[in-house]
């Protein structure tokens, strides 16, 4: 499960810091303010990006800035509004490639190449639930422009959104489990490789390959071509190709 949402906070301050409407501008009265919503954002995103969300505290944050703790809630309530600003920033900052007229297979690829590129500037963006969209105008963009590659396809409105939530998630899925691979190799090893390496005499003494034939075989198979039990790169292609297969076959139908 996901270690943190979108949606988590105030609903109506939210989206008015979202849409920096006049109730989210942070204060109004006194001196004028020597920070903006957005520096805040960027500076918890560039602590995300570099420590990953745990880091991201309202203390550290106003450290970061130069600010005490206090000063920083003049402009955000706290963590949980503070997420859907990042993950909408990072919405907004989505390349769009321009892929009118183009073949929809090629169209999806490239909103999941698009995608994957979000979460790998940004890991800590693949670790939050969108359950509940931060519906700002990162997000809103985002979305219209995705379901663009979807329109005109035969596919009803609902059916539209579903295709699109499908496609998303796999390339979320597949983001979380990259920076796992990653973040997860054993202290010391400079490769998986290695790491197999390693533990290979001891598996030999406890692995039976004949009580295990197609385990023995397929990972070995596996292990090869890979360099490791999980391949991220191979894993991508692989799992993309089947995600577009499936649409496919949804769209034929239609």
């Amino acid at each position: 499960m996901a270690s943190e949402r979108s949606g988590a906070g105030d609903p109506v301050r939210t989206l008015e810091l979202l849409w920096r409407l006049p109730g989210g501008r942070g204060p109004r009265r006194g001196p004028r303010p020597a920070l903006s919503i957005d520096a805040v954002v960027a500076s918890a995103s560039e602590l995300a990006d570099a420590e990953g969300l745990d880091a991201v505290t309202m203390r550290r944050v106003a450290a970061a800035l130069g600010v005490a703790p206090m000063t920083l809630y003049t402009y955000v309530p706290g963590k949980a509004e503070l997420l859907d600003l990042m993950l909408d920033a990072a919405y907004a900052q989505l390349t769009r490639a321009d892929t009118a007229g183009q073949p929809w297979r090629r169209r999806l690829t490239a909103v999941a190449a698009e995608n994957r590129a979000m979460f790998e500037a940004h890991p800590w963006a693949a670790e939050i639930s969108t359950v509940r969209p931060p519906l700002g105008p990162g997000q809103l963009a985002k979305y219209e422009h995705e379901l663009a590659a979807l329109n005109g396809l035969g596919l009803d409105d609902v059916t539209m959104d579903a295709a699109l939530t499908y496609l998303l998630g796999f390339v979320q899925a597949w983001a979380r489990a990259s920076a796992d691979a990653t973040s997860l190799r054993p202290a010391g090893a400079t490769d998986d490789e290695q790491w197999w390496a390693a533990t290979a005499p001891v598996l030999e003494r406890m692995f039976d390959p004949a009580r295990y034939p197609l385990a023995a075989r397929v990972g070995s198979a596996a292990g090869a071509a890979h360099g490791a039990a999980y391949g991220p790169e191979h894993a991508y292609e692989f799992g993309l190709a089947r995600v577009l297969d499936g649409l496919g076959a949804l769209i034929e139908e239609r």
